[in-house]
């Protein structure tokens, strides 16, 4: 038994010893006390700073019908979904006095668009305060949204916007500013604007809730770098900075950023076209870290 036991074992060393020579660690060559770091060139670019905001499409013209007089909802002559012009009656009241014969009382729609909503049925007893219906003009529809204080000075009539809802994700629809607060919301610190939008299609309807981007800035040509490359001091929150290699070290450079969205910011002082900076590793690095540089470390984030 001691024998085969032994023979066994002999045979088996040869196998272990060649699954571990293929075993391979990618991480062999990266120095313990070098952080591993990827760069990235600073280069001109058009950037376009965007403000992202949420509201809910209305139509541009909506009215609530009510009927003129006291009694019952005769009859209802539309419905929900028909197109009704302005003064073409909607629905018919039949007055309830005693002794005297009126014909039924007309409801006009007061606008051109669709019967949205029917309130009311036949035999319901109704006033002048009593709403009968909803007529909507979809031609047009607008979006309210709330722009933070600090954005207001760059929030002007005409300027483009752009549209998007759950029911049509592909599809961006363009819109402008028409409306613009006076005052400033003291609770939020906000400014309300309506955003009008064509809708001749009538893809967008209302009630729909509304994803919407505001342009607030461009810049054409400026230096800039990936936003992650950018990093906030965190002693003073004024002040920004970048790394860059600089002999096998990371290097701290004050810079002076500008416009900076989701993925760049620009530069305005402190790095020169064609310079390189660190846009990944940057997590504990510090000025006069060693570094080694790595093109494939995206992999591992």
């Amino acid at each position: 038994m001691t024998k085969k036991l032994c023979l066994a074992l002999i045979f088996l060393l040869p196998l272990s010893s060649g699954c571990h020579k293929k075993d391979k660690n990618p991480l062999k060559d990266i120095d313990a006390d070098k952080f591993l770091v990827r760069t990235e060139k600073a280069q001109t670019r058009d950037i376009t700073e965007e403000i992202l905001l949420a509201g809910s499409v209305k139509a541009l013209e909506e009215a609530v019908l009510y009927p003129r007089v006291p009694g019952k909802l005769y009859k209802n002559l539309l419905h929900e979904g028909d197109r009704v012009k302005k003064d073409q009656p909607v629905a018919l009241i039949e007055r309830d006095e005693v002794g005297v014969v009126y014909e039924p009382a007309p409801v006009p729609s007061t606008i051109n668009g669709v019967i949205g909503r029917i309130y009311r049925d036949p035999g319901e007893n109704v006033t002048p305060s009593t709403e009968i219906a909803l007529v909507v003009n979809q031609e047009q529809v607008r979006v309210k949204v709330d722009v933070p204080e600090q954005y207001t000075q760059q929030v002007y009539i005409g300027q483009p916007a752009f549209l998007s809802v759950e029911a049509f994700p592909n599809t961006s629809f363009q819109g402008k500013v028409y409306k613009i607060a006076p005052v400033i919301d003291p609770n939020t610190r906000t400014n309300a604007i309506e955003i009008m939008v064509d809708n001749k299609e009538g893809k967008l309807k209302s009630g729909m809730f509304a994803h919407v981007r505001l342009v607030v800035g461009r810049k054409p040509n400026a230096l800039s770098v990936s936003r992650q490359a950018l990093q906030k001091d965190e002693v003073s929150a004024s002040s920004y900075y970048v790394f860059v290699p600089q002999q096998g070290n990371a290097k701290r450079v004050n810079v002076m950023p500008g416009l900076q969205t989701i993925d760049f910011a620009e530069i305005k002082s402190g790095l020169k076209p064609g310079e390189h900076v660190i846009n990944f590793g940057l997590y504990g690095l510090k000025d006069g870290s060693k570094i080694q540089e790595s093109a494939s470390a995206a992999a591992g984030s």
